[in-house]
């Protein structure tokens, strides 16, 4: 087991992790993982029901497919891995799957990110130009919005993980951390990091305020077009329609603000690893939630996809 570990750390390095193997940490383990299924299942269910029923065939189901897409590859770029190494007891990560882990991670959460600033977009036209939704939100412009996402997150992806796995790491290979993520690993880089440091603080600063700036004022002109609405009626139902974005953009930016936006100095690895829990596995199981409980549509496919279930095992 020793001469394994040495190789190990000689190839890749080896994660912490967030658990240890005392009884209690057993059984948050066990909590994460059943979050993980629920966010598995309840993912691909939910892009299931978008892509068969017809009557979710619109502009923010189209979004809202992209979300859970990116939430499915998140969820499965983490959490087998740190599975399989708190099961086994085998801590290592190859330095090839180091660098994946990394892109992926960083893509997605680059992209979800873009994502849901432009969903705020959507939402605004919906309300205050309703009759130009057709035009302004057209199939095309649909394919462009989540295109530019997946493009801006992957390019982002790509570029911090060419940069963060060209450092040398000659020391310590044990990263504090459940998964191979950009500042915990920079910190065992045995060369000056300072410069890559800086730029990466403002990549994320880029990534995170671009689309919450969209969110923004895209939501104060929501509020605006809301205010002029005569009818109760019409606002309560304007507002209805803001609410579980709002909810997953709170979740989504709170976290990641937190884990980002932090002067290092600030940060603490205990923290950190918390958070990252909460966006990486629990914020993945809420969107679907957040998204199918509080919506008609969504509900009503899901019922009529049980009752064709029930007849087809009827006969």
């Amino acid at each position: 087991m020793g001469v394994w570990l040495n190789q190990s750390t000689l190839d890749g390095f080896i994660l912490l992790g967030i658990f240890s193997h005392s009884q209690i940490d057993s059984v948050l383990f066990s909590i994460v993982f059943g979050v993980f299924m629920v966010a598995l299942c309840g993912n691909i269910l939910l892009i299931l029901l978008i892509y068969t029923d017809p009557r979710l065939h619109t502009p923010m189901y189209f979004f809202l497919s992209q979300l859970s897409f990116m939430d499915l590859m998140l969820v499965c770029d983490i959490v087998p891995k740190m599975a399989v190494n708190f099961l086994s007891g085998r801590k290592s990560i190859s330095f090839v799957g180091c660098g994946v882990q990394i892109g992926v991670f960083v893509s997605l959460v680059g992209s979800e990110g873009l994502l849901l600033g432009l969903m705020a977009y959507d939402r605004y036209v919906a309300i205050s130009h309703p009759l130009h939704y057709p035009v302004r939100m057209s199939p095309k412009v649909c394919l462009q919005i989540a295109g530019s996402s997946w493009a801006f997150g992957i390019l982002d992806g790509m570029i911090q993980m060419v940069a963060a796995m060209s450092f040398p790491y000659c020391g310590s290979r044990t990263v504090d951390h459940f998964f191979c993520e950009v500042p915990a690993l920079l910190k065992l880089a045995c060369a000056d990091t300072s410069l890559f440091d800086t730029l990466l603080f403002a990549c994320c600063v880029f990534m995170l305020l671009l689309p919450f700036s969209i969110i923004v004022a895209s939501y104060a002109r929501i509020l605006g077009a809301v205010l002029r609405m005569n009818s109760a009626q019409s606002r309560k139902k304007a507002l209805a329609t803001c609410s579980s974005h709002l909810t997953a953009v709170s979740f989504f930016y709170g976290a990641a603000m937190f884990i980002y936006l932090r002067p290092r100095r600030y940060r603490a690895p205990s923290h950190d690893k918390v958070v990252s829990i909460f966006y990486t596995v629990l914020t993945p199981m809420l969107n679907p939630l957040i998204y199918s409980l509080r919506n008609r549509e969504v509900m009503g496919a899901l019922r009529k996809g049980l009752d064709r279930c029930r007849i087809g095992s009827q006969h």
